[in-house]
């Protein structure tokens, strides 16, 4: 599947992007979740056998945030002076020997350090993919070609948890990090050998400090910037309440085998994949505010619902697993609404500071994120409670930035008047 690129961009860029480019981009993006969902299954065993507490071994996922929201910020600016691609490939060769530290590391606490530095190297293929995109793409392009990498994106941590409660389960938990160092090397071979730079205006001052502040600040002085950024933070926020919470909640509380997890964790992204599926086939009828707003939406009822039968209900057996499952399903399909189309409307109106733009994005989600992980883990009673009441609490959020802030289209909030082709 290939995208055309705008006239805007055309001039700037040699078309076209092959879905080879595509794949490798959204491969790249994938770095983040298949990081995180490959061993989800193995961690409430690895806490046990590194004599860990619940909110240590959680630091191992809010550090790992934390390193994509640090790492965000320097690759984004450096890529606008020096180029992405320089900045993509030095960014996986610290990622994979994070993760060689990783599967080697004696202890909770240098395996929470060495998932730091693999988070700093992952996230230039979060952050710079997405610049990559807009400099590809085009404004008008941009949330089209996002929803298509989101999708595919999904095919991560659909497959992970299963992959990852499998090879966890004959091999021990450090064979998962084995697997992130040859994925990390395929990606790594794939930068060399397929990707060309792909930003054509390189700006010399994009890293002086007296200019990154005043870029930051411009970016700030944006309303629609910071509204869309809070819906990306919020959204991307009760993701994370999922994601940190779940494997204790299903595994510890509710019984389930590493295997039934990562079962229950895939049909809950088959929600994403719908998610991001309608935006590419609605997103030109409905425009970007119009999608975020159904995405809102469906997250709000179903971690609303989540919220009310973990409160009000004794949530046990297989009925306890569908109290999370469902709601959740609804909660995934808007994030895969919301997402994609939030980040288009960030970062698309700055084509001389893309990078900037989704570093600083990239930034805010992910310490919003990792300082909602760390709150959930001291949080953690035993229960579905806390991870269900984050979960409601964000969709709230991101009802309410949609309602007050993004309902009415903007100058930036416009239909998307390009559509894929096969």
């Amino acid at each position: 599947m290939t995208l055309p690129v705008s006239p805007a961009s055309a001039a700037q860029t040699k078309p076209p992007a092959s879905a080879i480019i595509l794949g490798l981009l959204a491969a790249l993006a994938a770095s983040g979740p298949i990081s995180t969902d490959l061993y989800l299954p193995s961690l409430p065993r690895l806490r046990v056998l590194l004599g860990a507490s619940v909110s240590e071994a959680q630091l191992t996922l809010s550090l790992f945030l934390a390193g994509f929201a640090v790492g965000g910020l320097i690759y984004g600016p450096l890529s606008d002076r020096f180029g992405r691609r320089p900045l993509m490939l030095s960014g996986m060769v610290v990622y994979v020997l994070g993760s060689l530290v990783c599967a080697v590391a004696p202890n909770i606490e240098v395996l929470i350090i060495a998932r730091f530095i693999q988070a700093l190297g992952g996230s230039a293929g979060i952050s710079l993919s997405r610049a990559m995109i807009r400099d590809l793409y085009g404004p008008l392009g941009a949330a089209r070609a996002l929803a298509v990498i989101g999708a595919a994106m999904a095919i991560a941590p659909m497959v992970g948890p299963i992959l990852g409660g499998a090879i966890g389960a004959h091999f021990g938990w450090r064979a998962n990090f084995v697997v992130l160092i040859f994925f990390g090397l395929i990606c790594l071979s794939g930068i060399w050998f397929l990707l060309t730079e792909t930003n054509h205006r390189l700006n010399p001052l994009a890293t002086q400090p007296r200019t990154l502040a005043a870029n930051y600040l411009t970016l700030l002085r944006q309303p629609h910037f910071r509204a869309y950024a809070a819906m990306v933070t919020c959204c991307y926020g009760g993701l994370f309440a999922f994601i940190s919470g779940s494997s204790y909640v299903l595994m510890d509380v509710l019984k389930l085998t590493p295997a039934a997890y990562g079962i229950c964790f895939s049909i809950v992204v088959t929600g994403y994949i719908f998610g991001t599926l309608t935006s590419i086939r609605l997103g030109k009828r409905l425009g970007i505010a119009g999608m975020i707003g159904l995405g809102a939406i469906s997250a709000l009822s179903g971690s609303l619902v989540m919220a009310l039968m973990a409160w009000l209900l004794h949530l046990d057996g297989l009925w306890g697993v569908a109290a999370i499952v469902v709601p959740m399903m609804f909660y995934t399909a808007g994030v895969g609404m919301m997402l994609p189309n939030s980040q288009a409307g960030a970062i698309s109106p700055f084509p001389h500071m893309a990078g900037t733009a989704s570093s600083l994005l990239s930034f805010m989600q992910m310490a919003g994120a990792a300082l909602f992980g760390v709150l959930l883990g001291h949080l953690y009673d035993g229960t579905s409670r806390p991870m269900a009441s984050a979960l409601a609490l964000m969709g709230a959020a991101c009802f309410g930035i949609w309602l007050y802030r993004l309902r009415h289209p903007g100058p930036n909030s416009g239909p998307i008047t390009q559509s894929a082709t096969s």
